[in-house]
């Protein structure tokens, strides 16, 4: 009985490990693109080019990773 609870929680421990890389995708797609449409907005405000658009894709996109980073790091330090 112990080992087939032992398989059953290495089950859902990759069962969860894979819906959060799942979440964390669908998380940079969003942020992404949500930065991405506010800098649009601002550009067509202020009359700039792709300025802010391209600043702020990046800028979406470089928080998603680190705080990606961050959580893996915090998940190392459970193993």
């Amino acid at each position: 009985m112990y080992k087939t609870h032992r398989i059953q929680t290495a089950k859902a421990v990759n069962l969860n490990s894979i819906l959060l890389l799942s979440a964390w995708g669908f998380s940079m797609v969003f942020a992404s693109f949500l930065f991405l449409w506010v800098g649009h907005l601002l550009d067509k405000m202020l009359g700039t080019a792709p300025n802010f658009m391209l600043g702020l894709f990046f800028l979406g996109l470089f928080i998603c990773v680190m705080r990606l980073y961050a959580e893996a790091k915090e998940k190392m330090k459970d193993l």
